[in-house]
């Protein structure tokens, strides 16, 4: 079979087949989902905390010479400052059109509704953000999947594998923020799976500029994990401290550890995957 459409199928395959499977969750009565809701926003913490720093950026760095430490740290900076400005300009966008033509007559009413927009479209922000930084991951990995099936047709069939696996519980965590941030069921399932279809992108374009994507990838998985941090310190983190009570903090603490053992236990399992599939790391400066 041609590798072009090997790499179509298996990219597919490692960005919807997670999405499928993580959308189980959707599927859940309201009642459960909003029970089991604001427990997935903790895991959702801890997994992309994990993904960025456990996943992304020590991959990020093993892409790059010593003398490019520098730039690349300056661009995970530059990403999560990106990050604010970005939300920054969507929020007032929201409420220069919105939530700040609610003020009337009565000022003080008007000005509880805004606050209460403001803070409604700050978790639409959040969703907006999550969507853009999974879609560079997705693109990354496509690359990567491509990349495996340049090598070998074995390593990238184990690979494409491996990314579903590991992406499944970032899934979940993306449809609770999604959730979360006022999406319907229908277009959280709808955003996560157009995402999901940048990791065929991100194959096309690597199967057929492999050679010059090859310097400007660390810089993609930087910005990947940068906005993953954005998210989960910005935006997810405040929102748990609105419960201060001693259960539910402890609850919230083992759910961040549990997304990120989890991650970082699927993470190990697949290099080790992979390695086994090829006898090396798939790292090309290995």
């Amino acid at each position: 079979m041609n590798l072009l459409i090997l790499v179509i199928i298996f990219t597919a395959v490692g960005g919807v087949l997670s999405v499928m499977a993580a959308s189980v969750f959707l599927l859940l009565q309201d009642n459960h989902r909003d029970y089991i809701l604001p427990h997935g926003i903790s895991f959702a913490i801890g997994a992309l905390l994990a993904v960025a720093f456990w996943g992304l950026i020590p991959q990020a760095f093993e892409e790059v010479k010593p003398e490019q430490f520098q730039s690349l740290s300056g661009t995970i900076l530059a990403g999560v400052l990106g990050f604010f400005v970005l939300e920054k300009l969507l929020i007032w966008r929201h409420c220069h059109y919105g939530c700040c033509e609610a003020h009337g007559d009565d000022e003080q009413e008007n000005e509880h509704d805004h606050k209460h927009s403001h803070h409604s479209h700050a978790h639409k922000s959040a969703g907006t953000l999550i969507i853009l930084g999974d879609g560079i991951h997705n693109f990354v990995d496509g690359i990567l999947i491509a990349a495996a099936f340049l090598t070998d047709v074995k390593l990238g069939i184990v690979t494409s594998f491996a990314v579903a696996a590991h992406e499944i519980p970032q899934e979940v965590g993306d449809f609770a923020i999604l959730l979360h941030s006022g999406y319907s069921r229908n277009k959280a399932f709808f955003y996560n799976l157009l995402t999901s279809l940048t990791t065929v992108l991100g194959g096309v374009t690597a199967y057929f500029l492999l050679g010059n994507l090859h310097d400007s990838l660390p810089y993609f998985l930087a910005l990947a994990a940068s906005s993953f941090i954005y998210i989960a310190v910005a935006d997810l983190i405040p929102s748990l401290h609105k419960k201060t009570d001693m259960k539910t903090s402890l609850q919230q603490i083992a759910l961040i550890v549990a997304g990120v053992l989890l991650i970082c236990s699927l993470h190990s399992i697949a290099h080790n995957v992979e390695m086994a599939g090829q006898g090396i790391p798939l790292s090309r400066n290995s």
